[in-house]
């Protein structure tokens, strides 16, 4: 049984914890956090050993890995803090606040030998991983377009995301939270991202980042898509999923809806209602994964340095592209070590 340390004790990290508890093979036995107070009712809840200091709870317990759920600004030094005891770390996304200090957290690990996973959750939502099944085995023929659409509704007002109030002040808030999901989970449906076009505007005024943005794509294989959405308007019925979507093929359309259904024309071939977890139990299915490939010896899905060039990087190009006003390639962000 691997035993595990979470690193931040906020408002995702007892979601995570939730999840955590049905892991097979893996035990989280402390939490740390820099506010004791947090750090101390963590530990109450979840029945664990609570820590202000990373350092103390590496003494105490010897873990396997650390789960790092903090912010991205604290990122970089926690994994320079962990690279000399080379564990294995599921860093929570965005990997950093920037491109070079996502960077430089990748040649952190690299050089350190340290097993690192971007904790990139959507993919691993149920209905999408059941939708790359139904495309793989060809339910509607050759897909050529796809649109995925994120709406949250906890963005209004003047004290908006009540759950997590720092997304008012990220500086760029709604790709690199948000819509980096629906990104990822496209690259995971239909290969790499080449090129993106993108558009970010600024509803909420209270923001210090785009909370809406629309964003074109076209991938390596020659599919084109469109990703977006707010933070303002509600989603369009209740349901597990945040987002709904898409997916059109030469034979047939896959429609995701809010509720977690999956819709071929007009047949429910996959019901996510009433699925345990968080959206789709998307958290357990990630954490498993991590855990499976430690035991393992495989390769993680979204492992960090190939996370960063194929969805970090037009997480980046995004953005160029929006201040530029001009579609951008993914592959204007590289860096060495990538190749």
């Amino acid at each position: 049984m691997l035993r595990g340390v979470t690193v931040g004790c906020g408002f995702f990290s007892r979601i995570q914890m939730e999840a955590w508890k049905r892991v097979n093979g893996a035990v989280i036995v402390a939490a740390c956090d820099v506010d004791e107070g947090k750090a101390a009712s963590f530990a109450r809840d979840f029945d664990l050993k609570g820590y202000a200091s990373v350092d103390k709870a590496l003494e105490v317990h010897s873990p396997d890995f650390f789960d790092i759920a903090t912010r991205p600004s604290t990122h970089l030094e926690l994994v320079r803090q962990l690279a000399p005891h080379k564990l294995p770390i599921l860093l929570q996304k965005p990997i950093a606040e920037t491109w070079d200090e996502a960077c430089e957290i990748i040649e952190i690990a690299q050089r350190a030998g340290i097993a690192l996973m971007v904790n990139e959750n959507w993919r691993w939502q149920r209905w999408y991983r059941e939708i790359a099944e139904m495309i793989q085995g060809g339910k509607i023929g050759e897909p050529f377009y796809y649109s995925m659409q994120m709406r949250g509704g906890d963005g209004g007002g003047e004290n908006p995301f009540p759950n997590q109030p720092y997304f008012k002040g990220m500086p760029r808030f709604l790709i690199t939270e948000s819509l980096v999901h629906l990104i990822d989970t496209s690259r995971f449906l239909f290969g790499d991202i080449e090129r993106v076009y993108a558009e970010t505007a600024k509803l909420n005024p209270v923001m210090t980042g785009e909370d809406s943005a629309q964003i074109m794509l076209n991938h390596a294989g020659g599919i084109r898509g469109s990703i977006g959405g707010n933070r303002i308007s509600p989603p369009d019925e209740d349901g597990q999923a945040l987002d709904f979507a898409r997916f059109e093929g030469r034979e047939g359309t896959l429609r995701l809806r809010h509720t977690g259904q999956v819709m071929l024309g007009e047949e429910c071939v996959f019901d996510g209602r009433g699925l345990p977890g968080y959206r789709g139990d998307c958290c357990r299915a990630t954490q498993q994964h991590f855990v499976d490939c430690l035991i393992e010896n495989l390769v993680f899905e979204t492992e960090a340095a190939d996370y960063l060039k194929r969805t970090f990087a037009v997480v980046e190009a995004c953005y160029l592209s929006a201040d530029e006003e001009r579609p951008v390639r993914r592959s204007e962000f590289s860096v060495s070590f990538l190749g």
